[in-house]
């Protein structure tokens, strides 16, 4: 089998499934069946693939294509392939969690038939862009996963998720149409669209016009990232959402705007870092988040401000320009897609035990202690503390900042060891509020559900233990980090889709 055929399956295949559970929308149970069924053997066909990217380097596949290069093409280097296999674990684990309270259509509490369709179409979304060989198809899985995640986020249709919703779909369209109108500035300027094509392309050009085009990408794609300044619209939208959607947008979607940064900032402007620039932004980013997280006394708006905060250490490891820098930004982007996943699924398990997630009205889920070493872990995680993966993270991260030896790198590394310790008190707080203290007298309904479904246990603990497993195959991780950055300032990404052009 020629394995490039292998490229756009997880793009394909969940987009048959989403068919086949719109066909079984009176049959519920049958859905989570297919979905579940569908995005493990996605997993396990994206571990293939990244397998199969890290023996033989990139794989190509050109969907249709014209002698002088025009046409679409996937592209699977170890970048891109490891992107895929981890959001195909994600979304297969996070799958199970939606319940009939989460997704309800109405006062009857009936399932809502279009969840797991869309769920599906999200997830093809996200691997596509990942994929996506040009800009026009990057534009094109991001809108397939916008278009979906705005189904998702308003699952239920309660006041709460309309508002937050309609301020994630205004945001969301303005960035589409600046991302559509700067394709059409890149195509005028160079006649193409192609990640391979357009390094030389762009080159040519008038510097200011390199840099505008330039600085248009990082705007469209620093939105979608929830960069500062252009990250206000992400606390407001996430939180409301059900806790399963809330987990994989805040888990992946945000991760897909670091990624295209990447795919720009090395491929198409190689020889302009703007370092600078991109250093401010992710101090800010990392800083102005985790106050506002110190700030909030609802857990899911605590952790999406921790969200934004921890942008900004993936976007240090770009900004710096450097191999170090980049492999520690692959890193850490697979450190925290998994650790806010299982974060926000744990949080939904919170909820459904303590009846809210504020912390004034909770207490006393101590009582539960699998409950609490489900959070705890993750939470110390996320902190920083080590011998966890977030901590190893941020040391590479800091290692390659501190070898830049700029001032504003040094600044960027006390800015990191300041988000990391701040980031650890807003966790540790939650665990002291939630867990310890003692139950809150102005809520009946804490600690009045304790059964939790078993498979919800099962996934979740799962999805911890994964968290864990980072912290054991930290060096093989690392390894394969440092080959795809390697692999990206190499340019072999170029030349394989040059080689395999029809």
């Amino acid at each position: 089998m020629d394995l490039a055929n292998l490229v756009p399956v997880p793009v394909l295949l969940p987009l048959l499934a989403a068919g086949i559970t719109l066909a079984l929308a009176r049959h519920p149970a049958w859905q989570r069946v297919v979905s579940a069924s569908t995005l493990a053997i996605n997993a396990v066909l994206a571990l293939v693939l990244c397998l199969a990217a890290d023996a033989l380097g990139p794989i190509v596949l050109w969907v249709g294509a014209w002698p002088d290069g025009t046409g679409i093409v996937l592209v699977a280097d170890r970048l891109s392939a490891l992107m895929v296999l981890v959001s195909s674990v994600v979304t297969a684990l996070v799958v199970i969690f939606p319940s009939r309270r989460d997704i309800a259509d109405g006062a009857d509490g009936a399932p809502v038939s279009v969840f797991h369709p869309t769920f599906l179409v999200l997830t093809a979304g996200v691997s596509n862009a990942f994929l996506a060989g040009d800009l026009f198809n990057l534009f094109v899985g991001f809108e397939t996963l916008l278009f979906a995640s705005y189904v998702l986020i308003m699952l239920g249709a309660t006041k709460e998720r309309v508002r937050a919703g309609s301020t994630y779909v205004v945001v969301s369209v303005v960035s589409s149409t600046l991302f559509l109108l700067t394709i059409s500035i890149v195509y005028g300027a160079t006649g193409t669209v192609s990640f391979a094509q357009l390094p030389e392309r762009l080159a040519a050009l008038d510097p200011g016009l390199q840099l505008v085009i330039q600085l248009l990408l990082l705007v469209v794609f620093g939105i979608k990232a929830a960069v500062f300044p252009l990250q206000a619209w992400l606390p407001d939208s996430y939180p409301t959402a059900p806790a399963s959607v809330t987990a994989v947008f805040a888990g992946l979607l945000t991760k897909v705007g670091v990624f295209a940064i990447i795919r720009v900032q090395t491929l198409l402007f190689p020889e302009s870092p703007l370092t600078d620039l991109l250093l401010v932004a992710a101090i800010l980013t990392m800083l102005l988040g985790i106050l506002g997280a110190l700030a909030q006394g609802e857990i899911k708006r605590l952790l999406s401000f921790t969200l934004v905060s921890h942008i900004g250490y993936m976007l240090l490891g770009v900004a710096l320009g450097t191999a170090a820098g980049l492999s520690g930004a692959i890193f850490y982007i697979v450190h925290h897609i998994l650790v806010q996943t299982a974060l926000f699924i744990v949080v939904g398990l919170i909820e459904r035990v303590g009846g809210s997630t504020s912390l004034a009205r909770l207490g006393g889920l101590a009582s539960v202690p699998l409950l609490a070493v489900l959070y705890l872990v993750p939470a110390l995680n996320l902190g920083g503390i080590p011998p966890f993966s977030g901590f190893l993270g941020k040391v590479a991260l800091i290692d390659g900042a501190l070898e830049t030896g700029s001032p504003l790198a040094m600044l960027a590394v006390v800015a990191g060891v300041a988000t990391s310790l701040l980031t650890l008190i807003a966790v540790i707080r939650v665990w002291q509020r939630a867990f310890w203290q003692d139950q809150a007298p102005d809520n009946e309904r804490v600690l009045s559900v304790r059964v939790l479904p078993r498979i919800w246990i099962l996934a979740a603990s799962a999805l911890v233990a994964v968290t864990v497993a980072l912290t054991v195959l930290a060096g093989p991780l690392t390894a394969y980090a440092e080959r795809a950055a390697a692999d990206i300032r190499a340019g072999a990404y170029q030349a394989a889709v040059e080689e395999a052009q029809p």
